[in-house]
Order: C-alpha cells, then sequence, then structure tokens
C-alpha cells in the first residue's frame, strides 16, 4: 500500500511539474506590417472619402506604433494625437469613445486623464481577432471623435476576414 501510495504521489508530482512548465510561457498573435499598413490605408481613405484630412497610427499589442500616415492637409499635431488615442486603446483594452465618456470629471475613473498618453477623445479603437487583442487603430483630425472613430473602424473592416483565423 505504502510503495502504491509513493509511486501515485510522485506521479502527481511530474504531471503538475510539466503543467507548470507548459504555463512558464506563452504565445501571441501579432498584426503584420502589411496588416498594419492596410488597416492604416483604409482608415486615411475612408475619411478623405468624406473629406477629412488626418493621421493614422497602428500599434501593436505592447502600444508600439507600427504605421503613422498623415494626409497632406492633416494638422501638425494629428501624428502625435492619432498615435496616444492607439496607445490608449490598447493600454486600456477598450476604445477612447467610451473612455471618454468614462473618464468625465466626477467619474470613477476620471484620474485616467493625467496620465500623460492617455487621450480620451473618440478615434483609438482596439483590433482583435481570434480572441486575442492584437493592436489598435488611432485616428485624428476629422471634425469630432465620432468621425474619427468611424474612420478607425473602416480601417478594421479592411482586414476583418484575415483576422478570423
Amino acid at each position: 500500500m505504502m510503495i502504491r501510495n509513493t509511486v501515485c504521489f510522485f506521479a502527481m508530482a511530474a504531471a503538475c511539474t510539466c503543467t507548470l512548465a507548459q504555463d512558464a510561457v506563452f504565445q501571441t498573435k501579432s498584426l503584420t506590417p502589411e496588416s498594419a499598413l492596410a488597416v492604416a490605408k483604409s482608415a486615411l481613405e475612408s475619411c478623405r472619402k468624406e473629406g477629412y484630412q488626418v493621421a493614422v497610427a497602428v500599434v501593436d499589442r505592447a502600444g508600439l506604433t507600427q504605421v503613422i500616415l498623415r494626409d497632406r492637409f492633416a494638422g501638425p499635431h494629428t501624428p502625435d494625437v492619432a498615435a496616444n488615442k492607439a496607445w490608449t486603446a490598447v493600454s486600456f483594452k477598450t476604445s477612447t469613445l467610451a473612455l471618454s465618456h468614462e473618464t468625465q470629471a466626477g467619474r470613477p475613473m476620471s484620474g485616467l486623464r493625467s496620465h500623460p498618453r492617455f487621450l480620451a477623445a473618440g478615434g483609438g479603437v482596439t483590433i482583435e481577432g481570434a480572441g486575442s487583442l492584437l493592436g489598435a487603430v488611432g485616428v485624428s483630425g476629422a471634425p469630432g471623435g465620432d468621425a474619427d472613430d468611424s474612420c478607425a473602424k473602416a480601417g478594421i473592416k479592411s482586414i476583418a476576414e484575415s483576422l478570423e483565423f
């Protein structure tokens, strides 16, 4: 009986060790540079069709910029604003349009607005595929956050089929 219990104990310990070893690493999915560029181009084109001159930034899941495009007459501030909107969306895993409402003065999350890169204005949208957060796109320069948000979503829509792997 003692030998059988000892064997069971070591078998269970070995199984736990294998599980721990497997949990020591993980894999993530990332946007390719080509996909990030396709999102940016489509978002820019969507805004152009509406008559808006904008900048578009696409960041990876860590918030690092992969692509920035600025249309000819977009304001000089728009690349930084677009990058910060994308960074905010991916950092908080939600759209900046939603955050613009949740971080208003007097709301529990209003303190987030004091973070240097946090930008709570519509136009930053997360890019997700097959249940994974892949990055985010930020648009700046359209007349209002709703218009920026619409262009960002058009950019994502352009590659949506390839994201559902």
